[in-house]
């Protein structure tokens, strides 16, 4: 083996995803000493995105106090890259769900007005290029509080300024670019989105993730109404109809914000953070890629980190394996490819055990220490 590249996603609650790349090197080495071995940091989009990219690629963390979802203050953290133009953001550091104690959760009332704060603050340092994280929200406003702190302002039929929250979609009637910062309008966003939901309908923001925000009935019918609307005050204002563009029901229609009114692309949060890596460069003559997350089953081959690294290596011809605490649906994981799919457990234990940190790095040193003896016993009589 000359060439080995680690990527793995964290094992959440247990390891991260350099703690996973570390473990795997040691077993590497004992058996390959003078193999090359390269650990990428890995994450999907959402929560370890700015450490991964940063851990990556270089840069450093900016602290700013914003507006929570309800207004409150709230302490948000996003990343510069070495490049400075590059910020990484993660909305649920600014308008998260866990930042709003259950019984205050009201998707009527929430903004996404934090996340436009870290933008804004972004801009002001010279960033022009952003990836964006999108999951995780406390916010039904289609991303109308993000474009308010941005110079954004939403208009009732009597051309008065309308608040902040998913209250005020149903009362929108024209939107004014006046005040709208120029830098905003010149950056490019890249927003890690990975579910097709649109804005409206039974598979729509309101319908499919509003209740978990803390909507009732009357609530989830409220912001449909005011989504069916945001939706036309686009149409008629930018000529095109976000509800059929995939994803823009994500984040409470926050997908759709930024396809309105950015100049923004949607990716799978995977796809997004492999592209900023240039992936495809890294693994160029690798003998083995590794890979894997805390829990392998059906819903990995749905976009999921594993699966996107895997289709990475395919285009090369490079065999990809994956670890997971937890392995299920393994022939249909071997059938999309994966040369190997490991379950790093040695023996039945209980989830808190499971998921200790100092347990699961011995397991992922041990599982992959077995494979590799494996390996250089064949290549030796080979």
């Amino acid at each position: 083996m000359n060439k080995i590249v680690i990527a793995a996603d964290s094992f959440k609650g247990s390891v991260s995803s350099l703690e996973v790349a570390d473990a795997a090197e040691v077993a590497i080495l004992k058996n390959f000493p003078d193999c090359r071995v390269l650990k990428i940091p890995m994450a999907d989009g959402g929560e370890g995105t700015v450490d991964a990219l940063i851990a990556a690629l270089g840069g450093k963390e900016i602290s700013s106090m914003v507006k929570g979802p309800l207004g409150k203050p709230v302490h948000a953290v996003y990343g510069i890259l070495a490049d400075e133009t590059t910020a990484v953001i993660e909305m649920a550091s600014a308008s998260g769900l866990t930042l709003v104690p259950e019984s205050d959760r009201n998707p009527l009332l929430s903004s996404t007005y934090g996340l436009g704060e870290l933008i804004k603050d972004a801009l002001a340092r010279g960033c022009r290029n952003f990836l964006v994280g999108i999951g995780g929200s406390a916010t039904n406003d289609a991303g109308t509080g993000m474009l308010q702190a941005l110079g954004f302002r939403f208009l009732n039929k009597e051309g008065q300024a309308l608040p902040l929250g998913g209250q005020i979609l149903a009362d929108i009637y024209t939107i004014d670019h006046s005040q709208v910062l120029p830098a905003y309008l010149a950056a490019t966003f890249t927003i890690a989105c990975d579910v097709d939901n649109p804005c409206t309908g039974f598979r729509g923001a309101a319908h499919v993730y509003a209740r978990q925000k803390g909507a009732d009935d009357q609530a989830i019918h409220t912001l449909e109404a005011g989504m069916k609307n945001f939706v036309e005050v686009v149409k008629h204002n930018k000529g095109i109809d976000i509800n059929q563009i995939p994803g823009s029901g994500a984040a409470g229609g926050l997908g759709g914000g930024f396809l309105a009114f950015a100049n923004a692309e949607l990716k799978p949060g995977a796809q997004m953070i492999l592209d900023a890596l240039n992936f495809q460069k890294i693994i160029k003559d690798a003998d083995l890629v590794i890979t894997g997350e805390g829990r392998l089953d059906q819903q990995t081959s749905m976009g999921k980190a594993p699966v996107t690294i895997l289709k990475a290596g395919q285009q090369q011809n490079i065999p990809v394996i994956a670890l997971g605490g937890c392995t299920e649906d393994v022939q249909l994981l071997n059938d999309l490819g994966f040369l190997a799919v490991l379950p790093i457990l040695p023996y039945p234990v209980s989830l808190n055990r499971a998921m200790e940190k100092e347990f699961t790095i011995a397991n992922i040193t041990r599982t992959l220490d077995q494979l590799f003896r494996l390996l250089k016993n064949f290549r030796t009589k080979a």
